[in-house]
């Protein structure tokens, strides 16, 4: 009988290390990465074909003979593949086989030494290995001097002071995502450059923060330029320069005269719920120098500390607009605040019609767009708006009742779905009594009927009803009313109704 042999126990698993190995010169890696480096099995790094790796070259000081490197050889970096998950699905295929490759080594009880630029979790591709093997191997980050933090250095100007914040953007965010952050930032800082660098200065022009920002390229290393933003040639810039903007109390392109004029941005803060106030509209809101409004809507905003807010009543639409243009004129960035969308029955008009004066001509107006009230109730329901649609407002304080009542006429006649806004008030029910008339005598008795009240607020309360069945008397200001056409259906379901206007008629 031959006696049974045991296997050998399995090593200890070995360690990864994600090594932030700093912005490019070889004396910012910190003490402990040094070490690493110099005691590790196995030396790993990514690289594009050609095999080089800037960060081979900053960790090479550190290296000694006898370590096991591993390249990790991206197989596209800005050319088109024909792989069937596009860009994304290649990466993502090239992350899993490097994962397995260093967890060869980890599972054998080697200790991987992963180097990054930077830091190993900023914008580095460090991270997409820490996710695939961290759960399975004992995993360590070094941090490192990020680009931002060394591009601030060799500027010699301060990048954020007090209560200025700092906001970092990828070059390859959306051109209307990049406007909107770099109008709120104080300081900002933008990295991903290379081919992106247009697109980033026209939305830095866009934003009026061009004359502020300065250009670093390959910063602390021998290779370093700094230059303005506004004298870079675009053909010159390589993938690692980042664009900064100091903030204004330390910025020499900032101040004096260079300083970018006041402006006035009209805004839709959306009906009710901050999930639904939008991301351009939040920004905005951060840039402002000065909010000014109607109280009420001015609730809905938390101004940050040094912000000017002038809150009005509701009745004065064309002093608030003036207001506006005069702060804007003397230098703020003011935000006007509108619930809903400013552009259906709000502010925007009424700021459009007092800038038009010549005296105004000079003052930059915008609006922000917002979540108007008839899409979210219209949303609440299903899609009572997918087809043809008209809006109309039954407030007779700057129309007469004779014009609100010929356009019900006529666009109940044009067989359209008909949202209302201002049905009535305490004081104002006369309008929505006729209206309720009006369509007991031109459309069936079944004809749908949607009231919507603080949508997607604490008293939210939403009704389907019929023609028939409408009560006129459950209607306030704050209700929205949405009358279907002929077309408009509710599709009784298990998972609660649907209301919506085929497409087709």
């Amino acid at each position: 009988m031959t006696a049974a042999t045991s296997a050998p126990d399995a090593p200890d698993p070995g360690k990864l290390w994600g090594v932030g190995l700093g912005p490019g010169d070889s004396e910012l890696v910190t003490v402990k990465a040094a070490r690493v480096i110099g005691e590790a099995d196995v030396i790993a790094y990514h690289c594009a074909r050609h095999g080089n790796s800037i960060a081979r070259s900053v960790a090479e000081p550190y290296l000694r003979t006898g370590q096991v490197e591993e390249r990790l050889m991206y197989p596209l970096t800005v050319e088109t593949t024909d792989h069937p998950g596009g860009y994304a699905g290649a990466m993502a295929d090239f992350y899993t086989r490097s994962a397995a490759l260093l967890a060869d080594h980890l599972a054998a009880g080697r200790s991987v030494a992963l180097l990054a630029e930077g830091d190993p979790l900023f914008f580095s591709s460090y991270m997409h290995m820490h996710k695939r093997l961290s759960d399975r191997f004992d995993a360590e980050i070094i941090p490192g001097v990020t680009s931002v933090n060394a591009s601030s250095a060799a500027l010699g100007i301060p990048l954020v002071e007090g209560e200025e914040t700092l906001t970092v953007l990828p070059g390859t965010a959306e051109t209307g995502e990049l406007v909107a952050h770099l109008r709120s930032g104080d300081a900002l800082a933008v990295m991903k450059l290379g081919r992106t660098f247009v697109k980033v200065r026209d939305a830095l022009a866009a934003a009026g923060r061009l004359d502020e920002a300065w250009y670093v390229e390959r910063a602390t290393t021998e290779r370093q330029r700094i230059a303005r933003v506004v004298d870079v040639d675009p053909e010159s810039v390589p993938y690692f320069s980042l664009i900064v903007v100091p903030g204004r109390r330390n910025n020499p392109l900032a101040a004096g005269g260079d300083r970018p004029h006041g402006e006035v941005v009209v805004v839709g803060l959306g009906p009710g719920p901050v999930d639904q106030t939008t991301p351009q509209v939040a920004a905005e809101l951060a840039a402002a120098t000065d909010l000014v409004g109607y109280k009420t809507y001015l609730h809905r905003v938390a101004a940050r500390p040094g912000q000017r807010v002038h809150a009005s009543d509701n009745r004065v639409e064309a002093e608030r607009a003036e207001f506006a243009l005069d702060l804007a004129a003397r230098g703020g960035r003011v935000a006007v605040i509108s619930s809903g969308d400013p552009g259906v029955f709000a502010m925007a008009s009424a700021v459009a019609e007092v800038a038009a004066e010549p005296r105004w001509g000079r003052v930059p107006v915008r609006v922000a767009p917002g979540v108007s009230a008839a899409h979210a109730v219209a949303a609440a329901v299903g899609a009572p708006l997918g087809h043809d649609f008209a809006v109309i407002s039954l407030s007779d304080l700057l129309k007469p009742e004779s014009v609100i009542a010929d356009r019900l006429r006529h666009a109940i006649a044009a067989d359209l779905v008909v949202a209302i806004y201002n049905p009535a008030s305490p004081r104002r029910r006369e309008q929505i009594t006729r209206l309720a008339t009006l369509l007991a005598e031109l459309v069936e008795p079944d004809r749908v009927v949607i009231q919507g009240r603080d949508v997607g607020g604490p008293g939210q309360r939403l009704t389907v009803t019929t023609v028939a069945d409408f009560d006129p008397d459950t209607v306030d200001m704050r209700t929205l009313l949405i009358i279907g056409s002929s077309t408009t259906t509710v599709a009784r379901r298990a998972g609660g109704d649907l209301v919506y206007t085929p497409r087709r008629y």
